[in-house]
């Protein structure tokens, strides 16, 4: 199948704006709770606590939240932003980020957001390139890197900062602003008017703006809440669909999860950290009824309850439930497609009997009440879909882009391909080109690129979006990402290979972070790898091996023999011309901090080449390592 389209749900109402819902809620069911935030530990602070520890949850209704919204949108228009302006949101994830989003809407402005991690040249292109006319920051260390890049940026005027309680003085400041400077305002902005400008993470390049309008959100979130509405409204368990956002709201995901909470009257929670150690309670006691993240952070959980379970001695429970699991839903999943009769007596007893020893449990660490998930970013291990499918929780994979206001394809919840990235979502037609690139279209699709029409040209063509990854269709419609084009590795003996799978099952491995193939020019495929040191702390226990850190542990014979087993088996996956035939262990890690990965977690390839220049000679120079078994 070349090319697949699915009909929209719901069209965007052309003199609606993103802010009207939050209006619109507050009129009609003005005691509904729309939000909860934490309650600070710090009876005297005036923003969201940081963090879970002593903290709990109190709901702000739609009434409330309106009210928050309409005094922060009249004290920004007294400090002089107006419709149209640019205002950067330089922040952790957390319930003041959503306040602002909706009061710079309301006012017709635009919300520029900025990773925290962001250096000060990140920061001086992006509030550069989008002439922003304030900033509006987390704490001091974000006012302090702001400020040593605005000597360079004319248009900048204001840099608030939300722990100094930026937000209660620009309320105060407009408390003599009349409720109708709001309306008037807010009428004037339409779908045809930009919401946001989200600057990609940039793996390659400088980070280009990607204009998004509100009626690029409006076609995405309208129609995914219609087709989701098993996920977006709890259907039929009779309590509301809450879920609690813990993805940057610098990325277009988090985005996109939060105007779809506001739209469908999801009960939406802050969580500004990723670590598992704040991650974990904040979910046990909010207790989501769904979440939406990356794979790396369902790799963890399971990562996380599969040390727990071997540390207390029940490693072997666990490894027979996962399997079952596994087993379970693979069967659940053909019966589903015609291809099977579904799983055996045999195996649904075993599925009950591992139900209360494991699978609970699992459920229960996250919140209890969880049963659907949304995975996008990048592609997600099949059989871990299918663990959690097994345990309890389906996990729904999609694929988007910032270019397309996230998702543009996903698997429906009652019918899902693992491994797949699902059909186009209502109001979307994806079509596979000649070379095998993904192409996409639909109302989600960006305006274009900020002060770059040679990129958006190169990128656009009569309406759809040039991917730039490499997929195909099956007969069904379901997408599957084969590779992205800019990322073939080609040996010098005129291979081609394609990184991404081979990448993702050697990082199945428990002791591997990160993993990057290289090979362009060279005679065979090798990797990076990278350990995990809360892995190479529990497998080194466990195995009585002496306590070495990541660094020693890079040069240690029995690491590299656990390592080399995984790599062989992911080798069985490939040809060998595309096996990994050499690898090397890294001393150090791939961050965020480091410049080599994106704020979402993604490879920076070229950064990575760079940066590890003397590894890969080392890595070719090896002559042993080259004649790696496959």
């Amino acid at each position: 199948m070349r090319e697949f389209s699915v009909p929209a749900l719901v069209r965007a109402q052309r003199t609606e704006g993103l802010a009207d819902s939050v209006f619109r809620t507050a009129e009609e069911t003005p005691l509904l709770p729309v939000l909860s935030r934490r309650t600070a530990i710090n009876p005297d602070a005036t923003d969201e606590a940081p963090s879970p520890q002593g903290a709990t949850w109190h709901d702000v209704t739609a009434a409330q939240f309106r009210d928050e919204v309409q005094a922060l949108a009249k004290g920004l228009l007294q400090q002089g932003i107006r419709f149209g302006d640019r205002v950067a949101l330089m922040s952790r994830t957390r319930f003041e980020w959503t306040l602002l989003d909706y009061a710079l809407w309301s006012i017709g402005a635009q919300p520029i957001p900025v990773y925290p991690t962001s250096s000060a040249e990140q920061v001086r292109w992006i509030l550069g390139d989008s002439h922003a006319v304030a900033c509006i920051v987390e704490h001091e260390d974000h006012a302090m890197t702001v400020g040593s890049v605005c000597d360079s940026l004319p248009t900048l005027r204001r840099i608030w900062q939300l722990d100094a309680g930026a937000l209660r003085q620009i309320a105060f400041a407009g408390r003599s602003v009349p409720d109708e400077e709001i309306e008037r305002h807010r009428a004037a902005v339409t779908s045809d008017t930009v919401a946001t400008i989200i600057y990609t993470s940039g793996t390659t390049g400088r980070p280009k703006g990607c204009v998004l309008t509100h009626g690029n959100f409006m076609a995405e979130c309208d129609n995914l809440v219609t087709q989701y509405e098993s996920v977006f409204g709890a259907k039929g368990r009779g309590e509301q669909a809450s879920t609690l956002l813990f993805l940057p709201l610098a990325h277009v995901f988090g985005r996109m999860v939060q105007v779809g909470a506001i739209r469908a009257g999801v009960r939406l929670a802050h969580e500004p950290s990723l670590r598992p150690a704040d991650l974990l309670p904040s979910l046990a006691s909010f207790g989501p009824t769904f979440l939406l993240a990356v794979p790396y952070i369902f790799e963890k959980l399971l990562q996380r309850a599969r040390q727990r379970a071997e540390e207390s001695g029940r490693g072997g429970i666990f490894e027979k439930a996962y399997n079952a699991a596994v087993r379970y839903a693979a069967a659940q999943e053909r019966a589903a497609f015609g291809e099977g009769p579904g799983p055996t007596a045999a195996l649904r007893m075993q599925h009950q009997f591992y139900e209360s020893l494991v699978y609970g449990k699992v459920r229960a660490v996250l919140g209890g009440k969880l049963r659907h998930a949304m995975s996008g970013g990048s592609a997600m291990n099949r059989e871990h879909a299918l663990f959690f499918k097994g345990a309890g929780v389906t996990v729904i994979e999609g694929y988007g882009l910032t270019e397309t206001t996230a998702a543009s394809t996903a698997n429906p919840p009652d019918r899902p391909r693992f491994g797949s990235v699902g059909q186009a979502i209502p109001g979307t037609s994806v079509l596979i080109a000649e070379d095998g690139e993904v192409w996409v279209h639909g109302g989600q699709v960006f305006q274009g690129y900020l002060n770059n029409p040679e990129a958006t040209e190169d990128t656009l063509r009569n309406g759809w979006l040039a991917t730039g990854d490499l997929g195909r269709l099956d007969s069904e419609g379901y997408l599957w990402i084969t590779g992205r084009k800019k990322e073939i590795i080609v040996t010098s003996g005129g291979k081609s290979v394609a990184p991404v799978t081979l990448e993702d099952r050697i990082r199945n491995h428990p002791l591997v972070n990160h993993c990057m193939l290289v090979g362009d020019n060279r005679p065979f495929v090798g990797a990076l790898l990278t350990l995990d040191p809360e892995a190479l702390d529990h497998w080194q226990r466990r195995n009585g091996r002496p306590q070495l850190s990541p660094a020693q542990a890079a040069h240690d014979p029995d690491i590299h023999a656990e390592l080399q087993r995984a790599v062989v088996t992911a080798n069985t996956a490939v040809s060998r011309a595309e096996s990994v035939r050499a690898f090397r262990v890294l001393a150090m890690d791939f961050t965020e901090q480091s410049g080599l990965l994106t704020p979402s977690l993604k490879l920076r390839r070229r950064a990575i080449i760079r940066h590890c220049a003397v590894d890969i000679e080392a890595l070719y120079a090896s002559s042993a390592q080259a004649a790696l078994s496959t």
